[in-house]
Protein backbone atom coordinates (compact mmCIF):
# COMPACT_ATOMS: atom_id res chain seq x y z
CA UNK A 1 0.00 0.00 0.00
CA UNK A 2 1.34 3.71 -0.48
CA UNK A 3 0.76 6.21 1.75
CA UNK A 4 0.16 10.03 0.91
CA UNK A 5 0.10 12.53 3.28
CA UNK A 6 -2.13 15.89 2.50
CA UNK A 7 -3.07 14.66 -1.03
CA UNK A 8 -4.31 17.71 -3.56
CA UNK A 9 -8.17 17.32 -2.56
CA UNK A 10 -10.06 16.57 -6.24
CA UNK A 11 -13.46 16.42 -6.61
CA UNK A 12 -12.14 12.68 -8.12
CA UNK A 13 -10.55 12.16 -4.08
CA UNK A 14 -13.69 13.69 -2.47
CA UNK A 15 -16.05 11.34 -4.21
CA UNK A 16 -13.39 7.95 -3.52
CA UNK A 17 -13.12 9.02 0.06
CA UNK A 18 -17.39 9.72 0.25
CA UNK A 19 -17.61 5.95 -1.04
CA UNK A 20 -14.99 4.53 1.29
CA UNK A 21 -17.26 6.18 4.44
CA UNK A 22 -20.48 4.79 2.63
CA UNK A 23 -19.21 1.03 2.62
CA UNK A 24 -16.95 1.18 5.48
CA UNK A 25 -20.42 2.51 7.49
CA UNK A 26 -22.64 0.31 6.04
CA UNK A 27 -20.49 -2.89 6.52
CA UNK A 28 -20.98 -1.57 10.07
CA UNK A 29 -17.60 -0.05 10.48
CA UNK A 30 -17.99 2.70 13.54
CA UNK A 31 -17.38 6.13 12.29
CA UNK A 32 -20.20 8.48 12.92
CA UNK A 33 -22.93 7.06 11.10
CA UNK A 34 -25.34 4.40 11.57
CA UNK A 35 -26.22 2.24 8.35
CA UNK A 36 -28.03 2.18 6.14
CA UNK A 37 -26.63 5.36 4.57
CA UNK A 38 -25.99 6.76 1.20
CA UNK A 39 -23.46 9.28 0.32
CA UNK A 40 -25.88 12.02 0.56
CA UNK A 41 -26.21 11.59 4.51
CA UNK A 42 -22.17 11.56 4.79
CA UNK A 43 -21.96 14.37 2.49
CA UNK A 44 -22.23 17.48 4.63
CA UNK A 45 -19.95 15.93 7.35
CA UNK A 46 -17.28 14.77 4.88
CA UNK A 47 -17.32 18.24 3.34
CA UNK A 48 -16.81 20.30 7.05
CA UNK A 49 -13.82 17.18 7.70
CA UNK A 50 -11.80 17.97 4.50
CA UNK A 51 -11.95 21.54 4.10
CA UNK A 52 -9.85 22.22 7.75
CA UNK A 53 -6.92 23.56 6.92
CA UNK A 54 -5.37 22.70 10.08
CA UNK A 55 -6.34 19.08 9.58
CA UNK A 56 -3.99 16.49 7.75
CA UNK A 57 -5.53 13.85 5.32
CA UNK A 58 -3.30 10.43 5.74
CA UNK A 59 -4.93 8.12 2.57
CA UNK A 60 -3.98 4.48 1.82
CA UNK A 61 -4.40 3.29 -1.85
CA UNK A 62 -4.38 0.08 -3.14
CA UNK A 63 -2.43 -0.99 -5.92
CA UNK A 64 -4.79 -0.15 -8.31
CA UNK A 65 -4.49 3.24 -7.39
CA UNK A 66 -7.83 2.82 -5.32
CA UNK A 67 -8.71 4.89 -1.95
CA UNK A 68 -8.09 1.80 0.18
CA UNK A 69 -7.54 3.60 3.67
CA UNK A 70 -7.60 6.83 5.41
CA UNK A 71 -7.87 8.78 8.63
CA UNK A 72 -7.27 12.33 9.39
CA UNK A 73 -4.89 14.00 11.88
CA UNK A 74 -6.56 17.19 13.07
CA UNK A 75 -5.21 19.68 15.04
CA UNK A 76 -6.80 20.70 18.72
CA UNK A 77 -6.60 24.54 17.44
CA UNK A 78 -4.89 25.22 20.73
CA UNK A 79 -1.09 25.73 21.12
CA UNK A 80 -1.32 24.43 24.30
CA UNK A 81 -1.64 21.22 22.65
CA UNK A 82 -0.09 21.89 19.69
CA UNK A 83 2.54 18.63 19.93
CA UNK A 84 -0.12 16.28 19.48
CA UNK A 85 -3.06 15.37 16.84
CA UNK A 86 -6.81 13.78 17.43
CA UNK A 87 -6.85 10.77 14.66
CA UNK A 88 -10.26 11.40 13.27
CA UNK A 89 -12.26 8.80 11.32
CA UNK A 90 -9.94 5.71 10.50
CA UNK A 91 -11.07 3.41 8.23
CA UNK A 92 -10.06 0.74 5.80
CA UNK A 93 -12.57 -0.25 2.72
CA UNK A 94 -14.62 -3.44 3.29
CA UNK A 95 -12.99 -5.10 0.43
CA UNK A 96 -9.64 -4.75 2.35
CA UNK A 97 -10.85 -5.84 5.29
CA UNK A 98 -8.37 -8.64 6.84
CA UNK A 99 -5.61 -7.87 5.02
CA UNK A 100 -3.43 -6.00 7.48
CA UNK A 101 -4.51 -2.51 5.96
CA UNK A 102 -5.61 -1.11 9.24
CA UNK A 103 -2.34 -1.71 10.79
CA UNK A 104 -0.48 -0.42 8.07
CA UNK A 105 -2.38 2.75 8.40
CA UNK A 106 -2.36 3.25 11.86
CA UNK A 107 2.10 2.93 11.54
CA UNK A 108 1.83 5.29 8.70
CA UNK A 109 -0.15 7.43 10.70
CA UNK A 110 2.75 7.07 13.87
CA UNK A 111 5.43 8.24 10.50
CA UNK A 112 3.58 10.99 9.47
CA UNK A 113 2.92 12.07 13.18
CA UNK A 114 6.48 11.77 13.52
CA UNK A 115 7.80 13.95 10.60
CA UNK A 116 5.08 16.71 11.56
CA UNK A 117 7.01 16.99 14.60
CA UNK A 118 4.34 15.72 17.35
CA UNK A 119 4.87 13.38 19.94
CA UNK A 120 1.46 11.61 21.12
CA UNK A 121 -2.30 11.09 19.04
CA UNK A 122 -5.22 10.69 20.70
CA UNK A 123 -8.33 9.23 19.85
CA UNK A 124 -11.87 7.96 20.34
CA UNK A 125 -13.76 5.00 19.90
CA UNK A 126 -17.03 3.50 19.90
CA UNK A 127 -17.10 0.82 23.03
CA UNK A 128 -18.89 -2.52 22.37
CA UNK A 129 -16.95 -2.74 18.56
CA UNK A 130 -13.58 -3.93 19.81
CA UNK A 131 -11.74 -1.89 18.11
CA UNK A 132 -10.62 -0.74 21.37
CA UNK A 133 -8.05 -4.07 21.54
CA UNK A 134 -7.45 -3.34 18.01
CA UNK A 135 -5.80 0.46 19.38
CA UNK A 136 -4.49 -1.16 22.14
CA UNK A 137 -2.18 -3.81 19.91
CA UNK A 138 -0.63 -0.67 18.75
CA UNK A 139 0.85 1.08 22.06
CA UNK A 140 -2.32 3.06 22.40
CA UNK A 141 -3.56 3.32 26.57
CA UNK A 142 -7.54 4.03 27.72
CA UNK A 143 -7.28 7.19 29.07
CA UNK A 144 -10.90 7.58 29.48
CA UNK A 145 -14.25 6.76 29.24
CA UNK A 146 -17.56 8.08 29.09
CA UNK A 147 -20.38 5.66 30.07
CA UNK A 148 -23.32 5.47 27.36
CA UNK A 149 -22.40 8.94 25.72
CA UNK A 150 -22.87 7.40 21.97
CA UNK A 151 -26.59 6.60 21.33
CA UNK A 152 -26.70 4.60 18.14
CA UNK A 153 -30.81 4.13 18.64
CA UNK A 154 -33.04 3.94 21.54
CA UNK A 155 -31.92 1.83 24.12
CA UNK A 156 -28.25 0.74 22.49
CA UNK A 157 -25.98 3.28 24.21
CA UNK A 158 -22.46 2.93 23.91
CA UNK A 159 -19.05 4.03 26.16
CA UNK A 160 -16.72 6.55 24.15
CA UNK A 161 -13.37 5.43 24.78
CA UNK A 162 -10.66 8.19 24.90
CA UNK A 163 -6.99 6.23 23.73
CA UNK A 164 -3.44 7.86 23.59
CA UNK A 165 -0.19 7.26 22.56
CA UNK A 166 3.46 8.92 22.95
CA UNK A 167 5.17 8.40 20.24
Amino acid sequence: MRFVLAPEMTPELFEDLLHCWTEVTNAGGAVGFVPPVTPDDIRPTAERSFSGTANDLLVGYDDEGRVASWLILADSQSGLRAHWRWVLRVMVHPKHQGKGYGRELMLAADDAARGLGLEMLQLTCRGGTGVDGFYASLGYREVGRVPRSIRLSPGDDRDEIYMMKWL
